[in-house]
């Protein structure tokens, strides 16, 4: 399509942590390049995150519960979008249309039938009602079904918002899940799911001490890693799986890690899991980068809520002597805001008509519009 002026479009993302939303403003060029604008969070209510993690695993009524929770988290979403609406003395009609990725329980590509189903929660004509916005939405599904894992979609944005010229650059995101993208200097692009990034360190810190993250990694400092249950769980087939792949909740989660504490380390304190934890999170990076992307990378940007894990962030660089490890920020994009960006991106990807997947990353067979649109 043809257009000249930029159009303002809003990003949401609620990802593998489940915590809340973050939307993001961004405006988007004639010739595709965006700038993010403005940003703002706000948490999911206690019912309705209990409700969201609760959907991960197989229940009684599922399909009546998902439902309305894909109505609760359209709720959410639009109220986050009046916020930053607000904030940024905006109506609804200054917005081309919302990218908005609904919340991810289940994820389960290429099983079962040869193709699989990712499942992301949302009522997107509740969405359009409740902001007068049009929404693009089910992002993943049109990349399943060339084959794909339909994750990680971020590489492409990535490439347009943070590659360097003359530059291989590694963009890490740390979200429930970490993912990796990998934009060589030479054009070519790509990406994969490392495995558990704060999923598990929220759910055990959680479980011990009623907090919902380890702020800035302080109590997984305290503690030491205990090699056998570090050993277990690297031992765990999917960090031998060579891309494309793409994982979740569905295989990292607590009762995953409980079974690996049972059976190889009984004793260790509740301080030394954390610790354990943090080093797996560390290592399921460092050692996929090292398999399946070596080469001569001078720098590692990290983006989500990890970027603010300074223990974290200090073992990247422990394991990584060679390259530079630094936040987003180095780019003049808060780690906080690349992935809402990403799904802005994505949604004005798909109003123009234009592929929004990356092979390379994801598996799958061509190039593909993604997402559906509906309108305001």
């Amino acid at each position: 399509m043809t257009m000249t002026g930029a159009e303002l479009y809003i990003g949401l993302m609620s990802g593998t942590s489940m915590d809340g939303v973050d939307a993001v403003l961004v405006s988007a060029e004639a010739d595709g390049s965006v700038q993010a604008l403005a940003h703002e969070y706000q948490p999911f209510g206690a019912e309705l995150r209990a409700e969201l993690l609760a959907l991960n695993s197989p229940g009684d009524n599922e399909l009546q519960r998902a439902a309305l929770a894909g109505n609760a988290v359209a709720r959410a979403y639009a109220q986050v979008c009046r916020a930053l609406l607000n904030a940024q003395r905006r109506v609804p009609q200054d917005i081309r249309a919302l990218g908005a990725h609904g919340q991810t329980v289940r994820h389960r590509p290429g099983e079962f039938d040869g193709t699989g189903f990712t499942l992301q929660v949302l009522n997107a004509s509740l969405l359009a009602e409740l902001t007068g916005i049009a929404v693009v939405h089910d992002l993943r599904s049109r990349d399943l079904a060339v084959g794909g894992q339909g994750a990680p979609l971020v590489p492409a944005f990535h490439r347009a918002a943070l590659a360097q010229p003359g530059e291989d650059v590694a963009v890490l995101n740390v979200g429930g899940i970490s993912n990796v993208s990998l934009l060589w200097a030479d054009g070519r692009s790509g990406g994969f799911d490392c495995g558990p990034g704060n999923c598990l360190m929220d759910g055990w810190i959680h479980r011990h001490q009623g907090a919902s993250y380890d702020a800035g990694g302080q109590w997984a400092a305290q503690g030491q890693v205990h090699a056998g249950l570090l050993a277990a769980m690297l031992a765990e087939p999917y960090f031998h799986q060579a891309p494309p792949r793409s994982t979740g909740r569905d295989l990292f989660h607590l009762g995953w890690l409980d079974e690996r504490i049972t059976a190889h380390a009984p004793q260790v304190s509740a301080v030394d899991v954390q610790a354990t934890l943090l080093e797996l999170s560390a290592r399921c990076v460092t050692d996929s980068l090292a398999a399946h992307a070596p080469g001569a990378w001078r720098e590692l940007l990290v983006c989500g809520g990890g970027a603010f894990n300074e223990a974290l962030l200090g073992r990247l660089r422990a394991l990584l002597p060679g390259m530079t490890v630094a936040t987003t920020d180095r780019r003049g994009l808060p780690p906080m805001q690349v992935e809402g960006a990403a799904f802005a991106w994505l949604a004005m990807r798909h109003v123009r008509g234009l592929p929004g997947n990356l092979p390379a990353a994801t598996g799958g067979t061509g190039l593909r519009v993604l997402g559906s649109y509906t309108p305001a």
